[in-house]
């Protein structure tokens, strides 16, 4: 499936940092974490909370905190597990999913930054 580029420019990527990162009571898949979106007058919000199928990836949660990542910021909010999830995290995975890595960031670049 192809998308038109008008289409394309309808998603806003940003950089956030991971915050916080909380499990999910019977969730073995996912995780609960707050991410710093920087101010931004597009999504009226700094924290956001995305819940994300990365725990079999990074079972050392502690790792992700700090993390500079890529996520989708516009993403219409969805309820995981009770939970609204308000973006998505960005990741790279194998044809079989066994390996899941998340898009980070080589430099530092302020939270909120956009994605093009």
């Amino acid at each position: 499936m192809t998308i038109t580029f008008d289409d394309f420019k309808k998603v806003e990527l940003r950089v956030a940092e991971i915050k916080s990162v909380e499990d999910i009571e019977g969730a073995d898949k996912i995780y609960k974490l707050t991410v710093d979106l920087g101010c931004s007058d597009a999504i009226n919000r700094v924290a956001t909370t995305i819940v994300a199928g990365i725990k079999q990836h990074y079972p050392n949660k502690e790792e992700l905190i700090g993390k500079k990542v890529a996520v989708v910021a516009n993403l219409e909010p969805r309820k995981l597990r009770g939970i609204e999830s308000q973006g998505m995290l960005l990741a790279a995975s194998n044809s079989d999913k066994s390996s899941v890595v998340l898009l980070t960031l080589d430099r530092d670049i302020p939270n909120g930054s956009v994605i093009s």
